[in-house]
């Protein structure tokens, strides 16, 4: 499994790396506090399989990595020559480092 550090993927969304974004979590955590992407929760990931953009990279989040990771296992073998990131602590790890909540 790929991970992407806070600070990479922060400097990623600053440059405009062509990458897509995908938030994993429950719609009440998302409305707490997100940093963008497209909205699919985890529950859901294997029926929106064509909102996945297999050109590009796919970084995945959630609240502290383990549901991102495991978006990852179920989509990889579906999407094998994609480059998926799982954000490595996920939303906990983002407000701890860019002192936020």
């Amino acid at each position: 499994m790929n991970y992407i550090e806070p600070n990479e993927l922060k400097s990623w969304i600053d440059n405009g790396q062509d990458f897509q974004l995908i938030d994993v979590r429950e719609d009440y955590e998302r409305a707490q506090f997100n940093i963008g992407g497209l909205w699919i929760p985890l529950p859901e990931i294997m029926e929106h399989l064509d909102q996945i953009d297999a050109s590009k990279p796919v970084v995945f989040y959630c609240k502290m990595g383990i549901r991102s990771g495991i978006a990852l296992q179920r989509l990889e073998p579906r999407f094998p020559s994609t480059t998926f990131y799982n954000l490595k602590g996920g939303m906990e790890a983002w407000k701890k480092i860019f002192k936020l909540g």
